[in-house]
């Protein structure tokens, strides 16, 4: 195997992730939740806008949030309530894994972000775990505007914020209505 091969396994795994569902929300009764690449994506531009609010740096935050939730591609979403009852590897385990194959620098790079999302111990982390919380907010939210009842995850993901700035653009989300940006300006 060549290292080209390596990163192009990488590559065809990490695109699962558009279509492993974020299983929680069938708990919310959503028969058609959104995947774990649009709530990365999502998170990515939450963590950018929270970094820059937070002074930390957007662009490792983003990085960060992107990554999160990679180790899924080889254990699924395990939602909240199942955590109760399931073991899974380490986020990094997974990612040493899935990195495996790929060139040093490459294997490095990615397990040294996830491994930093992990410890939660720098400030682009903590905006990038508040980014991951408030795009559930934000989920949430949206699913609520559709009538579905999810006020456990408001709830839950509302309490589970750090950054001052993350609590105040929770306050926004959760006044908003989430079709105002169509709406003309007038």
């Amino acid at each position: 195997m060549t290292d080209m091969d390596g990163i192009a396994k990488y590559l065809l795994e990490a695109g699962n992730l558009k279509r492993i569902k974020r299983t929680g929300w069938w708990f919310a009764q959503i028969k058609d939740p959104e995947s774990v690449a649009e709530h990365s994506h999502r998170t990515a531009l939450v963590g950018m806008i929270l970094a820059a609010l937070e002074g930390a740096d957007p662009n490792r935050t983003a990085l960060l949030a992107v990554l999160h939730d990679t180790p899924e591609t080889r254990i699924g979403d395990i939602p909240h309530i199942g955590r109760r009852y399931l073991s899974a590897a380490p986020p990094e385990a997974i990612v040493a894994d899935q990195v495996a194959d790929t060139p040093a620098p490459v294997a490095n790079f990615i397990t040294i972000a996830v491994a930093e999302f992990e410890s939660n111990d720098s400030p682009e982390a903590r905006c990038a775990k508040d980014a991951d919380k408030l795009e559930c907010l934000i989920q949430a939210v949206e699913y609520r505007h559709t009538g579905a009842e999810v006020e456990e995850w408001i709830s839950s993901s509302t309490a589970a914020l750090k950054t001052e700035s993350a609590r105040a653009i929770a306050e926004a989300i959760l006044n908003a209505d989430p079709l105002a940006w169509q709406k003309p300006q007038h």
